[in-house]
């Protein structure tokens, strides 16, 4: 009797979309920084966003936790949704949003207190503990997440300005993850460290996609090509082209892609 042949595998649906933006542009004051993008960003996935200086990326990193807002001159149009919600909907308080997509920035900013109230911060105020015991746990949790309770579970009262550069953009990346997000931005997080640091860094990325939907700006093709999934090209404020990074890097659509990967623009 011959056997019968295994079942085929079925393929893994795609991970789902967590923010679709369409038709997005973005004005200062007169300048038309960023011009009609329309992107998909998924879910448990990290996006790259790639591109010369000035391009855009950053400006529309922005836009998905409305950071535009706190610029006088910014004025964005368009639609971007989260879970299918409206982020510029009237019920939509910037502050919630902002819990629920957490930034890292370039430079590491820790806050001039102690490192457990560099990570208690966002939790107190968003009345995320009922109590120091509830508090204690969502630190540890945090820094676990973040690499770092190894390093400082010994030193929580110390200043977090007093760690290494490397250790201050892991406290930074704690401190965004305290109020457990959905999404977390990193706007060249690795930019301001040395390679053994951003090494760190990198490895902690590709862990925190299994948990959230990630977004980084680089301005390395080499880190956008070891640690994302999904790429995006920008250049002079437009969205030039987005896909799956090894097709991004490999076998781009757009020759304005293939000039910059290949150094030939930027």
């Amino acid at each position: 009797m011959t056997p019968s042949a295994p079942p085929a595998a079925v393929p893994l649906p795609p991970p789902r979309a967590k923010f679709e933006a369409r038709n997005v542009h973005v004005h200062y004051g007169a300048s038309h920084a960023l011009k009609a993008v329309s992107i998909d960003i998924p879910d448990r996935t990290v996006t790259a966003f790639i591109g010369p200086s000035g391009c855009g990326k950053s400006t529309f990193l922005r836009c998905l936790n409305r950071m535009n807002d706190t610029i006088a001159i910014a004025r964005v149009t368009g639609t971007i949704r989260l879970d299918g919600e409206d982020i510029h909907a009237p019920a939509v308080d910037p502050v919630l949003l902002r819990a629920r997509v957490g930034m890292v920035f370039q430079k590491p900013n820790p806050f001039p207190k102690s490192i457990y109230d560099n990570v208690a911060y966002g939790p107190r105020i968003h009345g995320l503990a009922r109590g120091r015991a509830e508090l204690d746990a969502i630190v540890e949790r945090a820094l676990r997440r973040a690499a770092l309770w190894n390093e400082v579970r010994d030193r929580l009262a110390a200043p977090g300005t007093g760690l290494s550069g490397g250790q201050q953009q892991r406290l930074c990346i704690a401190r965004a993850v305290a109020t457990s997000p959905e999404v977390l931005l990193m706007d060249e997080p690795c930019s301001a460290l040395d390679p053994i640091a951003t090494a760190q860094v990198e490895e902690l990325i590709d862990e925190l996609r299994s948990q959230f939907a990630v977004v980084i700006v680089t301005h390395s093709m080499h880190q956008a090509a070891r640690v994302s999934q999904k790429t995006a090209f920008f250049h002079m404020g437009e969205l030039v082209e987005h896909g799956d990074t090894d097709q991004i890097f490999t076998i781009p659509r757009d020759p304005r892609t293939e000039s910059y990967i290949s150094g030939k623009i930027g």
